[in-house]
């Protein structure tokens, strides 16, 4: 038997700044849907780095301008 698969609604005006900048970037990299399905725990450690790592540097981006 297989599980169900939850969908979870987000809504964006709910979200801190930096909660909308991690979806964006989970978005970009192909992961958004694994994680509105598995939670971001279901993410490997590879993948959560890279996130956090985007995260990092577009912030020092946007500290710039």
């Amino acid at each position: 038997m297989m599980g169900k698969k939850k969908e979870k609604e987000i809504n964006l005006d709910e979200l801190t700044p930096q909660e909308k900048l991690k979806y964006e970037i989970a978005e970009e990299l192909g992961l958004l849907d694994q994680v509105l399905e598995n939670g971001w725990k279901s993410l490997p450690a590879r993948d959560t780095g890279r996130i956090g790592g985007l995260m990092t540097r577009r912030k020092k981006q946007l500290e710039r301008v």
